[in-house]
């Protein structure tokens, strides 16, 4: 047998419409890049990949950037970067 489908009064719809509002999730607009290059270790422990990457869409598009990132990084990945307008400095080589 087939159970009825229950009525709910219009203040309990209301309450769980507004439920719902509050557990919505937003992003920040992110930029998709490609990795073209890995230029080496930065940061004063090494802790960070420099890489060059090419911009996918948006106002730059095919623009290269190089930025460093933390974490695994292999060229071909896609990265998301949240801004394309500043771009890290460069790798210093240790010449004495």
């Amino acid at each position: 047998m087939a159970e009825p489908k229950k009525q709910s009064n219009p203040q309990q719809q209301a309450a769980a419409q507004e439920e719902k509002k509050v557990q919505s999730v937003s992003f920040t607009i992110a930029v998709p890049a490609s990795v073209e290059e890995v230029i080496g270790r930065a940061g004063t422990r090494g802790e960070a990949i420099q890489v060059r990457c090419k911009v996918m869409e948006g106002r730059d598009k095919s623009k290269i950037l190089r930025r460093n990132l933390k974490g695994p990084v292999r060229i071909g990945d896609i990265i998301m970067l949240r801004e394309t307008e500043m771009e890290a400095q460069r790798l210093t080589q240790g010449r004495r």
